[in-house]
């Protein structure tokens, strides 16, 4: 029995400033997790990874696998992406999860 294919988004490390960023549908890189574009099939998940090979802006682009919430926008499925999506667990009042409608 075939697998049943999970949401994919692609994420990846911003080159200089290190933060994480998502692909988005126009082929650009944004820190809101809602912005990625959502591949719902193996075919449009490789083509995303694809367009992600910007060597010069990005590194280690990758797939995650999301859930769909109630209003459409991805959800990391697997602890580590929601961590790094979040931030430092430690100082919640430093870094991303500090910034007012980063999410």
């Amino acid at each position: 029995m075939a697998k049943t294919f999970e949401p994919q988004i692609v994420s990846a490390n911003d080159l200089i400033e290190g933060d994480v960023v998502y692909l988005d549908a126009g082929r650009e890189w944004t820190r809101r997790l809602v912005d990625a574009a959502i591949a719902r099939d193996e075919a449009q998940a490789q083509a995303l990874l694809a367009l992600a090979d910007q060597p010069a802006r990005v590194v280690g682009p990758c797939l995650v696998a999301v859930s769909i919430d109630d209003e459409g926008g991805p959800q990391p499925v697997h602890y580590r992406e929601r961590f790094r999506e979040r931030g430092p667990s430690v100082r919640p009042d430093l870094g991303r999860q500090s910034l007012s409608g980063v999410r």
